[in-house]
Parts: C-alpha cells; sequence; structure tokens
C-alpha cells in the first residue's frame, strides 16, 4: 500500500526534526520528578497510590522508573505535584508555562511568609 499525497507527513517540510521522547526516558523523568517531590519511601508510593487510585505495584514501578504512569494517572499527579507538573511542561518545551507555574508558587510563598508575619505581630 502506497502513500497517498494527502496522507500525514512523517516529517516536517522544514526538516527539523521532534525531540525523541521515548516511554522509557518519559518513565525516567517522571520517576524523578515523584522521588524529588515525595521521596523515595515505602509511604510515598502509598501516598501517590492513594492520591491517583491506583496499584501500590503500579506506582512502585514509576517511582523505580520501570513504567510510567498512564494519562489519566499522569493527570492526577500534575494536579497533586507541581515538580512533575513542570517537568511534563518542560518536556512539552514550554518554558513560558514553566515560568508561570513558579511565579504562582512564589505568590503562594509570598502569602504565607505575609499571614506568618501577621500572627507573630499579634
Amino acid at each position: 500500500m502506497s502513500f497517498t499525497k494527502k496522507d500525514r507527513k512523517i516529517q516536517s517540510e522544514s526538516g527539523k526534526t521532534f525531540p525523541a521522547i521515548t516511554p522509557e526516558s518519559l518513565a525516567h523523568v517522571i520517576a524523578a520528578a515523584l522521588r524529588a517531590e515525595f521521596g523515595a519511601t515505602p509511604s510515598s508510593v502509598k501516598t501517590v497510590a492513594r492520591l491517583t487510585h491506583a496499584n501500590e505495584r503500579a506506582v512502585r514501578n514509576w517511582f523505580d522508573g520501570k513504567n510510567g504512569p498512564s494519562s489519566d494517572n499522569l493527570v492526577v499527579l500534575m494536579r497533586h505535584s507541581t515538580i512533575v507538573l513542570k517537568t511534563v511542561l518542560e518536556l512539552a518545551d514550554r518554558p513560558d508555562l514553566v515560568l508561570a507555574v513558579g511565579i504562582l508558587g512564589l505568590r503562594e510563598q509570598l502569602v504565607d511568609v505575609v499571614a506568618a508575619i501577621d500572627k507573630a505581630r499579634k
């Protein structure tokens, strides 16, 4: 079977190559982000399993980088982990959004600091 001219192009016309994100590399990057956010203890595996409603064995494989989470579980992880969110945005080559997430995090920290100062004054 040959391709017609209306079929999808495999390569871009500009000749640029697309970044190679393999399932294995994605699993390793997500594993590093999970360990950075939650730690590498058995209790952190249980915490992530509770957040995602996934099997603990599957979550342990995520932490070990053997497998990556499904798209549904990845969205849940991004919802609960700023580091996972930033990692996915970096993989998507969206530095503007990574910066925006960082700024929102700083704003939350500033609000907490101001609240602590106000509480200490009273």
